[in-house]
């Protein structure tokens, strides 16, 4: 982990590491004072409730079904670090927008937002982790890509918390969220000033040869159909997508499980957010130190297992508890008889998680060949967007049922099962 450290102090490694910080930084900052202020501020119906938030992450990652092959092959074609400086110009555009959604709050406006988010981030998530090991020599690259997932987490943790910090509450109960557009507007150029410092990541082999396809629907097919030839990519990304999956539609749970479940104001909502992004964060670093550097699918299994097993424990400890009359502090939640107990399930979830999937990122970057690395990510995105955005529906259509957000955190333990069987293929195949 020194090695790992000691990359921050490198421009190879540095200005990439603060650029994506900022921007997974700004992008739960937008979200969390978004989905707060329409929650705990503007709707008051459970069942509107659960279904913004399945709406909402569905917009996000829309985007990234239709537009990550476009991306992957444009990241492949152009200098990666001239890409991402444009990107990030573009991030300032869409955060005006969202800013002004903010101080209306308007739904429309702040949907729209999150929707174009999406967009940015479906052309910078192929070259975040393409551009690793163009960088980086071979046995810095699961150190690497473990800094930038732990930092993705700490960075969500950070927006999470000033997301929710940020909101005041008005004397008509309803809230009030200028500081937040505020704090996005400045985010976004702080974003864009450190992408200055990028040192050039020009196109590997054929791949500047071979330009993007603009016909989306085409281009997935061909790229999709390209890398999922390679068994070990492929067998990489259903085990990676499998995750995004189970932790999409844990995320969309989160504020009406913790206000409607438990009982929680937004409060409880921000802190659990908090608690799960350490424990990934924690998990990425963790599994860095146990494999010492080398790339190993051989945890997977096993963390894929204690994923399962500390939602199911989350489910029993749910299934006798009764909300208070009134939404609970922190403070006074974890007071609560299992209040601790809620947390340290959370946490435990999210360690495993990020020992699972930080090992699968790297075999994946890896095992293709470098012109193809950024395609590779591509497609990683478009079947972990695909699956997303099928349990976001899933649950829309669970809740619109009649089954309760704890009763469907039973789904979420088989998703986990099913993740430990491709971790455990992916550990025999390599």
């Amino acid at each position: 982990m020194k090695s790992s450290i000691g990359l921050m102090t490198k421009r190879r490694f540095a200005p990439l590491f603060t650029v994506q910080f900022l921007g997974a930084f700004n992008d739960n900052l937008f979200r969390t004072s978004m989905v707060l202020l329409v929650i705990f501020g503007i709707y008051d119906d459970p069942t509107r409730e659960a279904s913004l938030s399945a709406i909402a992450g569905g917009l996000f990652i829309l985007p990234f079904v239709l537009f990550s092959a476009f991306a992957g092959s444009l990241a492949d074609h152009m200098d990666k670090s001239l890409l991402i400086r444009r990107i990030k110009t573009a991030e300032i555009l869409i955060m005006c927008v969202g800013a002004l959604g903010l101080v209306l709050q308007s739904v429309p406006l702040l949907l729209l937002t999150l929707a174009a988010t999406g967009l940015q981030s479906a052309f910078f998530g192929p070259i975040k982790y393409a551009i690793i090991p163009q960088h980086l020599e071979k046995d810095e690259v699961l150190g690497g890509t473990g800094m930038v997932q732990a930092g993705t987490y700490v960075a969500i943790l950070c927006g999470t918390l000033l997301g929710g910090a940020l909101l005041v509450r008005i004397d008509n109960g309803g809230m009030e969220a200028g500081q937040a557009a505020i704090g996005v507007l400045v985010v976004a150029a702080l974003g864009r000033f450190a992408a200055q410092y990028l040192p050039p990541a020009p196109p590997q082999g054929e791949a500047a040869a071979e330009k993007p396809d603009w016909n989306i629907v085409r281009a997935s097919v061909r790229v999709t159909r390209e890398v999922m030839s390679n068994r070990i990519a492929r067998l990489a990304i259903w085990a990676i997508s499998i995750f995004w999956a189970l932790g999409a539609v844990l995320l969309a749970q989160f504020p009406p499980l913790v206000k409607n479940g438990l009982g929680g104001d937004e409060g409880v909502a921000t802190a659990f957010l908090a608690i799960f992004s350490v424990g990934v964060a924690g998990g990425s670093i963790l599994v860095n130190r146990l494999l010492g550097g080398r790339i190993s699918a051989r945890f997977a299994p096993w963390a894929a297992i204690g994923m399962g097993v500390f939602v199911l424990d989350l489910y029993r400890r749910l299934q006798d508890w009764t909300p208070a009359a009134e939404l609970l502090s922190i403070g006074q939640f974890l007071d609560l008889d299992g209040g601790w107990w809620v947390a340290l399930d959370l946490f435990g979830l999210a360690l495993m998680g990020g020992a699972y999937v930080v090992p699968l990122y790297a075999y994946l970057t890896t095992h293709v060949p470098p012109s193809l690395t950024a395609r590779a990510i591509a497609v990683n995105n478009i079947v972990n967007s695909g699956l997303m955005v099928a349990g976001s529906l899933a649950l829309t259509f669970a809740v619109q049922g009649g089954i309760t957000i704890v009763d469907s955190l039973l789904g979420i333990v088989g998703v986990a099962f099913v993740a430990a069987y491709l971790g455990r293929r992916l550990d025999r195949a390599s």
